[in-house]
């Protein structure tokens, strides 16, 4: 198939659908968008390999919203893995549809169903929903899917994976057989396709060629390391890199949680995310990534499923994927919407095959860089420390006058240099790998656990059953300090009582231990 790129206008849309495509700010279709949206336009079935990142709900979106029926509800269905796909999709589609009297409803697992059945009252002409919780609703005939004549796919690889099969055979039972249906998809296993040859049939295929999987704005690199030195790394290439949004990327659930406790003692702004959190917990800190309020994200590939911000200015791959089509996936979250955007991989020398299969399947190699050396970076942060003393003396001429004299009194026995430089050295954390906590006096409350080292636990233990069991964030939790017998805790003083209230007792590892005030 031809895949030479053409404007919207050429792709057949309608001038109302042009008009919201000029005010959302796209130029130019993506190759998917390019490749599907006409095929859509003709009614037809389609199925589409295409990863994350490729901008694929514009390709069934923009078709969808032109065609459908306002006078029925619902008329199209998007089927996805995650809540946070789910979310992200609904809101994509509504950018579109709201302008055009379209409008669409995350359907999802993990929010009161009640309130769902509530608003579906309304009418909605897009459902966008995870497979679960859409059968929870056809089993309640709350949803009703007679009138569906678009049904959508998104991330088929994914649901399968997750054990949705059933589950999205029993949803396509629901749908008219007259419905067009559209299946997208980053890879294309076997069971993909007996399922689009049983429920979708006499379908186009798109496959987008290796040359479009990867956006060419993407800068791809990777440092070698040793695995005990890689928070090391990672710290000097934040220090380095970016003051934009990161998102970080790790293997397990429990890699994730110790990256971000790590990278949160060492100063930086940074949550976890995974499949163990709460909803709400999930909800409450990717709307802090979204609002930069956090600028570093380390998540799990499915958590991080959905997410569509358009400023991630850096991926990191603190673990190299598993599988080069994760690969894919991951570095997807970076240059988007025409900007430009830098993908980190940490390699051991270990992993080379697995850095040469990501190769050869995105047909792309790999620059090799040197970490950040400690001497670069403090040549970096001194033009940065200098400008704040100047900027410091000008802001706060009377608070300096004040202090002036303690210190003058200092250079009887050190020198000036020598002040200064311990100053520099303190504020950018460079005489430890591990930077102090930021607090502020009165911020933290001290609690005290009868859990110590002696029991086996870590304060990475701690930290993680606080945020499981009491609800909290990383940014909730202060200084964790782990004695044999006993452990203090610092929180937020605003929620100290709410979380001694919660957690009279606390299990760590199985162990059980008393949640109580610190004396002092």
């Amino acid at each position: 198939m031809n895949e030479e790129k053409l404007s919207f206008k050429e792709l057949g849309l309608s001038g109302k659908i042009l008009r919201v495509v000029e005010s959302l700010g796209f130029e130019e279709p993506t190759p998917v968008q390019h490749l599907s949206i006409p095929i859509i336009l003709k009614e037809k079935n389609l199925i589409a390999q295409a990863p994350t990142g490729t901008g694929k709900t514009l390709a069934f979106g923009l078709p969808i919203v032109e065609k459908i029926d306002k006078k029925s509800y619902p008329n199209a269905l998007i089927l996805v893995p995650t809540r946070e796909l789910c979310i992200q999709v609904a809101q994509e589609l509504n950018k579109i549809g709201r302008k055009v009297g379209v409008f669409s409803i995350p359907i999802y697992g993990g929010h009161p169903i009640e309130k769902q059945i509530s608003a579906l009252k309304k009418g909605f002409h897009i459902i966008v929903g995870t497979p679960g919780r859409v059968i929870d609703h056809i089993n309640r005939r709350t949803l009703n899917f007679s009138k569906v004549s678009f049904l959508v796919l998104d991330e088929a690889d994914e649901m399968l994976d997750m054990g949705f099969q059933e589950d999205i055979e029993t949803i396509l039972k629901t749908v008219p057989e007259g419905a067009k249906r559209y299946l997208f998809s980053a890879t294309m296993p076997p069971q993909i396709l007996k399922m689009a040859d049983k429920y979708i049939k006499d379908y186009e295929k798109v496959t987008l060629s290796s040359k479009n999987i990867i956006v060419p704005t993407i800068k791809q690199i990777f440092y070698e390391v040793k695995e005990q030195d890689k928070m090391d790394v990672l710290s000097r290439i934040l220090d380095n890199e970016s003051d934009g949004l990161v998102l970080i990327f790790c293997h397990t659930k429990k890699e994730t949680d110790e990256v971000a406790y790590t990278l949160k003692n060492r100063g930086y702004q940074a949550e976890a995310i995974h499949g163990d959190y709460s909803q709400a917990q999930r909800e409450r800190v990717m709307e802090k990534f979204k609002t930069k309020k956090i600028n570093i994200l380390v998540a799990t590939d499915v958590a991080a499923r959905g997410l569509d911000i358009s400023d991630v200015t850096h991926v990191i791959n603190f673990s190299i994927p598993q599988n080069p089509e994760s690969y894919i996936h991951r570095i997807g979250r970076t240059g988007r919407a025409g900007k430009s955007g830098v993908a980190i991989t940490l390699v051991t020398p270990r992993e080379y095959e697995r850095l040469r299969q990501i190769e050869r399947l995105t047909k792309s190699k790999l620059k090799k860089e040197a970490p950040p050396e400690l001497s670069e970076l403090i040549e970096i942060k001194k033009e940065s420390f200098v400008k704040s003393i100047e900027d410091t003396i000008k802001k706060e001429k009377k608070l300096i006058k004040d202090l002036a004299g303690y210190f003058e009194d200092m250079l009887g026995e050190y020198s000036l240099g020598e002040i200064l430089s311990a100053s520099f050295i303190l504020k950018e954390g460079l005489s430890s790998p591990a930077k102090p906590l930021r607090e502020e006096k009165g911020e933290y409350k001290r609690l005290f656990i009868t859990l110590g080292s002696k029991d086996g636990i870590s304060a990475k233990d701690i930290f993680k059953s606080l945020i499981e069991k009491a609800d909290l964030t990383g940014e909730d939790i202060g200084k964790i300090t782990i004695k044999d017998n006993f452990t203090f805790v610092e929180v937020k003083e605003k929620i100290a009582e709410k979380v001694i209230g919660l957690l009279e007792q606390i299990v760590v590892k199985g162990k059980e231990g008393k949640v109580m005030r610190a004396k002092k």
